[in-house]
């Protein structure tokens, strides 16, 4: 008889772990492997990657998990792979076969589409994708035999390359890097292409390289995660300001620092600023966000003294 499993205990962690999400795995269950491995008592991720997707997926772990929208809504980089002349039923590898076509790409072409797909566009989502139609998700009525009628989502493609390159999995293959908004759909702008080409693509790989201000040079991968030791896997966790790149910085003192905290404005001679980082003096600690009004600093979302302390000691 196998003995009862023992139950872990949980503690409060706090900060980002930069996952290099694995090939086959869904960004929940490296979510929860990663909460696993070091006991947080809360978690979760900024935006999820396909499971046939790798790459950049940052991981909010305790007070970070405040922040984490601001990750949603960042720009993000992508380099993936397409097969030409073969479509199929999701646009990815995973689907079946549903067209074959000759093909006959120049380089001229592939400058042309470079060219037309960078830029603002208005982009149907795929069928085979989370986003939600009546409270369900797209690809319950895709596996259904099921087709329903998508809004066109304004996005934007900031930066584009495509490419020729040889693959062993395909005759004839592009590599596209594009940098693109939130929403963007990189299966659905690789069948575009492909169409534009004249011959049908479909994506054999897809890697997410950037996310916000993170790269894929600062991540870790889950195997080297699950070596590590517990003091190792506490160092690889970014402090939770990193979420905060782009608000400036006020520092208030012990007195302030306390009213702040508890929800109260404060007034000094400070610019308007929609994106306010809010840091209490000694010891020098994140204490939420807010914004600046009229001299006025308006509280936004705050950390907790419990949270606060737990950081601190931490970080000793």
């Amino acid at each position: 008889m196998n003995a009862p499993r023992a139950r872990v205990q949980r503690r409060p962690v706090h900060g980002v772990l930069l996952l290099d999400k694995p090939l086959g795995l869904s960004s929940n269950n490296a979510l929860q492997k990663c909460k696993w491995l070091l006991r947080a008592q809360k978690a979760g991720h900024t935006g999820t990657l396909d499971p046939l997707a790798t790459g950049v997926l940052p991981l909010c772990f305790g007070a970070a998990t405040k922040f984490s929208q601001l990750q949603l809504d960042a720009d993000k980089t992508y380099e993936a792979v397409a097969q030409l002349g073969v479509k199929t039923a999701t646009g990815d590898a995973e689907g079946a076969v549903i067209e074959t076509r000759p093909v006959q790409v120049t380089d001229v072409q592939l400058q042309a589409v470079q060219r037309r797909f960078t830029g603002p566009m208005a982009q149907v989502p795929p069928m085979h994708s989370a986003l939600k139609k009546d409270g369900k998700p797209l690809y319950e009525y895709a596996r259904a035999g099921e087709e329903v009628e998508r809004e066109a989502r304004h996005v934007t493609v900031h930066e584009l390359e495509v490419s020729r390159v040889h693959d062993d999995r395909a005759e004839h293959a592009i590599r596209i890097v594009a940098k693109v908004s939130k929403g963007t759909y990189i299966r659905t702008l690789g069948e575009d292409i492909g169409e534009a080409l004249g011959c049908g693509a479909h994506l054999i790989s897809l890697r997410r390289i950037v996310t916000g201000h993170y790269d894929i040079s600062q991540c870790v991968t889950l195997a080297a995660f699950e070596a590590m030791t517990d003091a190792q896997r506490g160092a690889c966790l970014q402090p939770v300001d990193s979420l905060l790149p782009q608000h400036t910085a006020v520092t208030l003192d012990a007195d302030n620092a306390g009213r702040f905290l508890s929800g109260l404005r404060r007034r000094g001679e400070w610019q308007d600023n929609d994106q306010v980082a809010v840091f209490g003096d000694q010891p020098r600690a994140l204490l939420g966000t807010g914004r600046i009004l009229a001299g006025e600093l308006i509280p936004g979302r705050l950390l907790s003294p419990p949270e606060i302390q737990q950081i601190l000691e931490t970080t000793k």
